[in-house]
């Protein structure tokens, strides 16, 4: 290390014999800053990364990593306001449960990819993984827009979701461990929520790229899908200036990188901000490298497992709830209201604009009013408007226009619940098993919910009746306030807390000063 790393390594040492003299365990010092096999380190890291003003820094992991959430909303979008154009398309000629398999072999490739890479982020680092999924996604996206039968476009649509569900496991994880504890809250739902941001670009893109005045039909919907391969590119180069977690280093043993990463963090805040507030907590570890798959299931089944069902309910609810919706929105849209194709994109504008405020306006609540509140609040309050909704749609009270502002509605209170569950299952767990737990959560979820509402809903769309789809939107409604009531029952106040507090470390040895004060709880 050199300069201000070097500079602070030095006086990591000196606080080291300070406290040897005061006949307390100190951290040792090792070369090339591996920590050997059983002794025990003791660090500051995560308190000095919660103590950091938000800066210009922040913001960087908050575009380099948060833009996955765009790519997915870009995704997920297409999918939906192209449907019209691959069912009028000369070579694919899909129907209506063609477009929901269509859906579902996205999110099984989501599954299939969160659990791959979770496990891997967990082994070998968040940063290594950021540039591997990213380009799986991006060459996917990309083979996708010249798809020549339904098989590729179902196998490239499979790798185009392995690649987004291997983003969430390690960038959501990579977020929670870099971002300061008071701000943990919006900003990760907030990031959550650009989802939406996607979803605005996907619906312009398609208003343009299906305009059968701009380009044939079967070309239209192909260039579509290469504008989140134009995105991946812009990803690939942000990502390049961002560190690996400090806080995954040290579960590794890696001490000297993880404080040299924390020290190069540090000076690119305080030249933006000025001195620095020092920072209070210790917490020592008995680094373990990457936990065995029986530690992952003692931390989930009997450590916490009512965080656990928490995690499930909420996980799998708000999957189906969202999936379910969107995937058919534009199939409800031109089967039920008339709606030409190539004009879906319009609709779906306002229902994002809903969705992204959401977690945007109600986001900092969570960090003030509370976890459980907000939550369950707003899982109890989309469900409830969903219901209403459906009813309305069942008895013919609504039009294409009333349809979109009821949605985006409901969505400005859902985009905020399902922001949450990613942030629950996120911050609830040891650091150690953070990118795998989340993947587990993620896959699970999204396979009981979320893989099969697309297709369920393809087939309701297909047999034209109001009441069908009036009764897949109650079980959706019902799945939300189930979700409401078990976050009542088992939700956690993580709000404005350390993630070594809320979870303590599998290598923890020891919780030294405040804020780490605290018994790890069995829920």
């Amino acid at each position: 290390m050199t300069g201000k790393g070097a500079s602070h390594a030095g006086q990591k040492l000196d606080a080291a014999r300070k406290v040897a003299k005061r006949g307390e365990s100190a951290p040792a010092m090792h070369a090339r800053g591996v920590a050997a096999h059983g002794e025990v380190v003791e660090t500051d890291v995560p308190a000095r990364l919660d103590r950091l003003p938000w800066s210009r820094f922040h913001w960087l992991v908050v575009v380099a990593l948060g833009i996955t959430w765009i790519l997915d909303g870009l995704e997920v979008t297409l999918a939906g306001a192209v449907s019209g154009a691959l069912k009028e398309s000369p070579v694919l000629r899909l129907d209506n449960a063609q477009v929901g398999l269509a859906g579902s072999a996205y999110l099984v490739g989501a599954v299939l990819g969160a659990l791959f890479f979770g496990r891997l982020a967990d082994q070998l680092g968040r940063k290594k993984l950021f540039s591997v999924t990213v380009l799986v996604y991006l060459l996917a996206t990309a083979a996708t827009a010249f798809s020549w039968d339904i098989w590729s476009f179902l196998l490239f649509r499979f790798l185009t979701g392995a690649g987004i569900g291997g983003e969430y496991a390690a960038i959501n994880s990579a977020i929670q461990e870099l971002i300061p504890a008071r701000y943990r809250g919006r900003t990760d739902l907030a990031i959550n929520g650009s989802f939406w941001v996607g979803a605005a670009l996907g619906a312009l893109g398609s208003v343009l790229l299906l305009d059968p005045g701009l380009l044939p039909p079967d070309l239209g919907w192909r260039f579509a899908f290469a504008i989140g391969a134009t995105l991946g590119i812009v990803i690939l180069f942000l990502r390049r200036f961002l560190p690996e977690s400090p806080r995954w280093l040290l579960t590794h043993g890696r001490q000297a990188e993880a404080e040299a990463a924390v020290a190069g963090i540090e000076a690119r805040v305080s030249a933006e901000k000025g001195p620095l507030a020092p920072a209070k907590g210790l917490i020592r570890l008995r680094p373990i490298g990457t936990a065995s798959l029986a530690r992952v299931a003692g931390a989930l089944f009997r450590d916490y497992p009512r965080r656990t069902v928490l995690g499930l309910v909420l996980m799998g609810s708000q999957a189906f709830f969202y999936n379910a919706i969107f995937f058919s929105y534009a199939l409800v849209l031109t089967s039920f209201y008339g709606v030409a194709s190539e004009n879906v994109g319009w609709y779906i504008l306002p229902f994002a604009a809903g969705n992204f405020m959401g977690p945007l306006v109600l986001g900092p609540l969570f960090d003030t009013i509370g976890r459980r509140t907000m939550i369950a609040g707003t899982y109890a309050v989309s469900g409830i408007l969903l219901a209403l909704t459906g009813w309305l749609f069942h008895a013919g009270f609504l039009d294409a226009g009333t349809q979109a502002v009821a949605w985006s509605i409901i969505f400005f209170f859902a985009s905020a619940a399902a922001s949450a569950a990613y942030l629950t299952v996120g911050e609830s767990f040891p650091l150690e098993i953070r990118a795998l737990a989340i993947a587990l959560f993620y896959a699970v979820g999204t396979g009981l919910g979320g893989a099969a509402g697309p297709w369920l809903f393809g087939y309701l769309v297909e047999s034209g009746s109001s009441l069908s789809i009036f009764l897949g939107y109650l079980f959706g409604a019902s799945l939300m306030v189930i979700a409401a009531v078990t976050e009542l029952a088992f939700g956690i106040a993580a709000e404005r807390r350390p993630l070594e507090a809320v979870a303590e470390p599998l290598s923890a040895v020891a919780i030294g000063t405040p804020p780490f004060v605290e018994t790890r709880p069995k829920r």
